[in-house]
Parts: C-alpha cells; structure tokens; sequence
C-alpha cells in the first residue's frame, strides 16, 4: 500500500505539488477567518509569592496563601 503511495508520488510529481498547493491555501484561509473565541487562552498565569515564615512548613504557607 505505501510503495503505491510512493511509486504515485515519484510518477506525478505536478498533481502531488498541486495538492501540497491546495492543502495550503485551505489551511491559510482557514487561520485567516478563525474566529478569536475559537483560539484558547495560553496566557502564563503563575504568581511567584516570596515570604518569610520561620515557623511554619511548605505546606502549610502554601494553604495560608
């Protein structure tokens, strides 16, 4: 099955090119007219507290915080 693949990509290189082509353009216009809302948040939202607490263990100025 693959060395049919392979053999069909070798013999027509233009309609293979041509489909590269055409894989392209739709993935272009399909970023082009996404709608914002459709795109996740990847915003960094970590906070980094710097305390002293002499007495107390990590655990618990993680849970006072």
């Amino acid at each position: 099955m693959i060395n049919k693949i392979i053999r069909f990509s070798i013999n027509n290189k233009f309609i293979v090119g041509l489909l590269i082509l055409v894989l392209i353009g739709a993935g272009t216009y399909s970023m082009m007219t996404v709608k914002l809302g459709s795109v996740p948040d990847i915003t960094n939202n970590q906070v980094q507290v710097i305390t002293v607490a002499p007495n107390l263990g990590t655990q618990d100025i993680e849970q006072f915080v």
